[in-house]
């Protein structure tokens, strides 16, 4: 079946903007359903796409945004919560574990049968945080459900590109401070480009052999916590000390962080780094799979002074 509609919830993201990109350039429409309309002009200024204003945990809501859709595309997803709860608290599982439920529950009143949904590597129900196991929960759910629709789940490591949370924010850190306290320096990620990710869930929403199938994303290098911020700090031309902290101070910054209106980091996040996001030995790949090194991009957008990183700012916030 030819993919010519799809609905993108969490479009209006980081990620989701590149999909929505990528959708748009191959001229599919898409759906971004949206809280607030206005806080995503650069998506409007996309050909094809619409963004209606919805809350999409309305059940009623969502079977209504789905009708007339080809395909789902799922990338709801939460780092924080405001409360500790076991196995996780109410917030994770509304983003990640009841959500997907009702997502699947709408495709089956529908008939939309195509859905490709956003995990995370190393999403285990047992996991060591609260986000990694309702992540778990949730990719269990959709997978169940292969026999009555054609799934396809995705487990990237870090996501790294202009408007991440990730490298960008190290920079903000490293220009600003004489001095950059880090936990879990040891802790060791996979980096993957966002414009890689955006294609592995574009090029697999007509490809039959994606069906049923969990593909770990991860990027060409591992990396130490530690070696991503001396390379921030290498690219922003920081003077800064990076000021390596034990495991309890570790945890006192990130519960100090997590009282913030917007945290930078919470205890939760520490645990999920007790696991290595990166891919050794064996592991399942998307067909033709060549990610992008994180040096080719990085400094395109960490050192905004350069011809190149002005060109892909402007580029990015004109959502083009």
């Amino acid at each position: 079946m030819a993919i010519k509609k799809v609905l993108l919830l969490g479009g209006s993201g980081f990620v989701g903007t590149y999909i929505a990109n990528r959708l748009s350039q191959r001229g599919i429409e898409v759906t971004v359903p949206t809280r607030r309309r206005e806080r995503t002009k650069a998506l409007i200024m996309q050909p094809g796409v619409e963004m209606p204003e919805a809350d999409i945990n309305c059940e009623k809501t969502l079977t209504e945004l789905m009708r007339g859709h080809d395909a789902v595309i799922n990338l709801v997803g939460i780092l924080h919560s405001r409360d500790v709860v076991l196995p996780y608290s109410k917030d994770f599982a509304q983003a990640h574990v009841e959500l997907p439920k009702k997502i699947i529950a709408a495709c089956k009143a529908t008939g939309v049968r195509r859905l490709v949904h956003m995990s995370a590597l190393n999403a285990d129900p047992k996991g060591p945080s609260e986000y990694l196991r309702s992540k778990g929960d949730g990719e269990a759910v959709v997978l169940g459900a292969k026999n009555e629709l054609d799934v396809t789940v995705f487990r990237p490591s870090v996501i790294f590109g202009l408007g991440d949370s990730f490298l960008s924010t190290f920079a903000k850190v490293l220009k600003k401070l004489p001095f950059f306290p880090l936990g879990y320096g040891h802790a060791r990620f996979q980096p993957v480009w966002a414009a890689d990710v955006a294609d592995a869930f574009v090029d697999c929403l007509g490809d039959a052999a994606t069906f049923g199938q969990a593909y770990e994303l991860v990027g060409p290098k591992i990396y130490t916590l530690r070696e991503l911020v001396e390379y921030a700090k290498e690219l922003t031309g920081s003077t800064a000390s990076i000021i390596a902290l034990s495991e309890g101070w570790a945890y006192l910054q990130a519960g100090l962080m997590w009282l913030a209106p917007q945290p930078m980091l919470s205890p939760d996040n520490l645990r999920s780094m007790e696991v290595d996001s990166v891919c050794e030995g064996p592991w399942n790949a998307p067909a033709n799979w060549r990610p992008t090194a994180l040096e080719a991009i990085a400094p395109t957008y960490i050192a905004l002074n350069t011809p190149k990183g002005k060109l892909d700012s402007f580029r990015f916030h004109a959502g083009r």
